[in-house]
């Protein structure tokens, strides 16, 4: 059989053999191939999506494991976060009302390096912020730097507004905002703090100063609530001081006007108030005349105050007595210059008269029985001629004459020619009253043993007892009549300094204040007012202390005694009850 037969023999045995097993209609095996085949390729699809599902979840979690382990990124211009949280401590008054304290806030800031459009961004903001500077917000936005703040503090409704925007590259940071709740009720006491929480004036400055600011500068405060800070004022007494200031101030057109309330046995500051004042809210709205503290930071020409010291001085000597009198009838002339009495009564003066009628002759030949040498000691010593130590970083040094000469003595003996604060003449005057103890001012409250243990004596008792009989007597009889309060037994001493006005003393414009003590038997509280520059439908000239700065010690008297626990006495050895029905 040839090769190609047996391949024909074969093939025939093939086909009969496929075509015996396999019965015409039998449909089924071949589409069971195929559908196996399908389920497999499903089965391999649903596969590869959960892989890649689960590829891509197992990355976005260790990401977020890897940012949440990784360190904050620090940036040149700005502080750490815990920086920015750092808490102040509360500053409270004497009676636990709330001066200061921290609320939460949020500030925007931009990173420029993400800044899609910067003049669509600038234009969003303008919507919620319409007082933005387009010019110098755009310019942030183009820097090349990878942060800028672009507004501090922003308010709540502020920040939903942005968030809303939904601008790319712009932020919030928490940070700490200081309140004010009392507003300008006590500004240049309480000071107010930077737009990075840091105090720049008054107490708020001393508290950085006492170790806060140097902790905060080398990442050492935290966000942890800190101990309050309680201090010497008594916010009743400070609003009603402030308020006798601000209506004076109005009444008489001055440029100025401030007082305060002193605790003379322990030297604490019940109140103090410098008007001109600001709100420490929005400090920047005050810096034009607001910012200056003229009770501890302004030095002025007490006029007659001073006589007080230097009739104090004179007792305090041993040469002169309540009993010895002086020749007030002729002017002192003196280098060119003629020194006379306001209100001369030309005839001999009993020290009380002097002090009374306000002589300037009659205390000018008191301070020459001391002597120029004993005049500037007496005034060293009772702390009016160096720096007042107190807590307030606002403290100015008193000016005085570079060489003490004849006619500088018998000036600054009725208050010209030494400029010095009003506290420093309200501390002087409360030495004068409580024993003769001087003691340094403090905001912060103080034990009577404290004080005591700070206290320099520095006249002798029997010469604050006179002066105390003094000061009773100038209100009952002299120019201090208008600051009497029935009840409360107020004594004191006018001051009306004429002003220096292009380098001479002009009688048109008067620096006014008034120095008392009450109950002036047993004094408690010095209060001393000022006013400077009053004017009257008379004229300058003729608005005095004691028709200005007078009157504002007794409505301060009369509304704050009662705060401050003292009992009113009534008939003449105080023994008389006022009943009311």
């Amino acid at each position: 059989m040839s090769f190609l037969s047996r391949i024909m023999v074969v093939k025939s045995k093939a086909h009969f053999s496929a075509g015996g097993n396999n019965h015409p209609g039998d449909l089924s095996i071949p589409f069971q191939g195929t559908r196996k085949k399908s389920s497999n390729q499903a089965r391999s699809r649903v596969a590869i999506v959960i892989v890649s599902f689960a590829a891509v979840y197992c990355v976005i979690g260790g990401r977020l494991v890897q940012y949440g382990l990784a360190k904050p990124d620090t940036v040149s211009s700005i502080g750490r976060a815990d920086n920015l949280m750092a808490s102040r401590p509360d500053i409270l008054d004497r009676n636990g009302e709330i001066l200061a304290t921290d609320i939460r806030t949020v500030s925007l800031y931009a990173e420029p390096h993400k800044i899609v459009d910067a003049d669509e961004a600038v234009e969003q903001l303008s919507t919620v912020l319409p007082n933005l500077n387009v010019a110098e917000i755009y310019n942030k936005l183009k820097s090349k730097s990878r942060f800028q703040w672009l507004r501090r503090q922003l308010t709540p409704k502020q920040q939903s507004e942005i968030l809303a925007l939904g601008i790319p590259g712009i932020g919030f940071r928490p940070e700490k905002r200081r309140f004010y709740p009392g507003g300008a009720t006590a500004s240049h006491i309480v000071g107010h703090v930077n737009v990075d929480n840091r105090g720049i004036a008054g107490m708020e400055r001393w508290i950085d100063n006492q170790g806060l600011a140097d902790l905060a500068a080398i990442g050492m405060t935290s966000d942890a609530k800190l101990e309050p800070v309680k201090l010497s004022i008594d916010l009743r007494v400070q609003n009603i001081l402030r308020d006798v200031v601000v209506d004076a101030m109005g009444k008489f057109k001055s440029l100025a006007a401030g007082g305060v309330v002193m605790d003379v046995k322990t030297g604490e500051i019940l109140a103090m108030v410098s008007y001109p004042d600001y709100d420490p809210n929005k400090p920047a709205d005050g810096a034009k005349e607001g910012w200056m503290n003229r009770m501890s930071n302004g030095t002025f020409e007490m006029g007659s105050t001073f006589k007080s010291f230097t009739t104090a001085m004179a007792l305090d000597s041993g040469k002169v007595t309540l009993k010895d009198s002086f020749d007030a009838r002729f002017p002192i002339r003196i280098g060119g210059f003629t020194i006379k009495d306001f209100h001369g009564k030309h005839r001999v003066l009993t020290v009380p008269e002097i002090f009374q009628y306000s002589s300037n002759i009659g205390t000018a030949k008191m301070a020459d029985i001391v002597g120029i040498a004993g005049h500037k000691e007496f005034l060293t010593r009772i702390g009016l001629l160096s720096k007042m130590q107190t807590e307030l970083p606002e403290v100015k040094t008193p000016s005085q004459p570079r060489e003490w000469k004849k006619i500088n003595s018998i000036t600054i003996s009725f208050g010209h020619g030494v400029s010095t604060t009003p506290l420093q003449t309200a501390v002087a005057g409360a030495a004068l009253l409580n024993g003769g103890h001087l003691i340094e001012p403090t905001f912060l409250p103080r034990t009577a043993q404290e004080a005591e243990a700070a206290s320099t004596t520095v006249i002798k008792k029997s010469t604050s007892d006179d002066m105390r009989f003094l000061f009773r007597w100038n209100a009952v009889n002299g120019s201090g009549k208008n600051a009497r309060v029935p009840g409360y037994n107020v004594g004191g001493k006018t001051g009306t300094a004429d002003k220096v006005v292009n380098g001479r003393y002009s009688n048109a414009a008067n620096f006014n204040a008034f120095l008392a003590g009450f109950p002036i038997d047993d004094p408690r509280y010095v209060v001393l007012t000022f006013i400077d520059e009053p004017k009257t439908d008379k004229g300058n000239g003729a608005a005095l202390a004691g028709n200005t700065a007078a009157p504002m010690v007794r409505d301060i008297i009369s509304r704050s005694a009662p705060l401050l626990g003292v009992e009113p006495k009534f008939g003449e050895d105080g023994s008389a009850l006022l009943v009311s029905y």
